[in-house]
């Protein structure tokens, strides 16, 4: 029953985050790619998310480039009880979208066995310093170690899981 509830939230994060790019999402994209982060210095923010991308065979999705930066800071994977519990810590640091509450609220209640997770995660945003409102393109360059201590305080190892989730938001 689990592995159907979670099969219904990738549909659903499947689904919508195209509609919800067209029409909430107003800025331009990023102008690179992944090819390019991976040219960036080997310590940097940049590519660390090349890395990411290719290990799960993603590209960048215009307008919403830093939630994989957001995956590469905190280091959390992309299974779907990852991707909500990054939601939550988004949620936790500050971050306020229809997308991310519609996730937040779907998650919960389609899979609540991962509560403990989810909250843990909602309190690691609170402490953490603000992150969720900057703009990760102009920080590319910069050492992920830095950022990672200057946010949490900590340096997180990414979790380049096996990919089990289409990309999302």
């Amino acid at each position: 029953m689990k592995k159907l509830r979670k099969h219904l939230v990738i549909w659903l994060f499947e689904n919508s985050q195209k509609r919800y790019t067209q029409w909430f999402k107003h800025h331009p994209g990023w102008q690179t790619d992944r090819e390019a982060l991976l040219q960036l210095p080997s310590h940097s923010l940049g590519y660390a998310l090349g890395q990411f991308l290719t290990a799960h065979n993603f590209e960048l999705i215009p307008k919403v480039e830093r939630h994989d930066v957001y995956h590469v800071l905190t280091g959390y994977g992309t299974q779907v009880e990852d991707e909500i519990a990054l939601q939550y810590l988004c949620f936790g640091n500050g971050k306020r979208s229809p997308y991310l509450l519609g996730a937040i609220v779907l998650g919960t209640l389609l899979l609540p066995e991962y509560i403990g997770y989810y909250l843990r995660s909602y309190q690691k945003g609170k402490k953490a310093n603000a992150f969720y409102q900057l703009d990760f393109e102009k920080l590319l360059t910069a050492s992920l170690t830095e950022l990672r201590s200057v946010f949490f305080g900590t340096c997180p190892k990414p979790t380049f899981k096996k990919l089990s989730i289409s990309k999302t938001l």
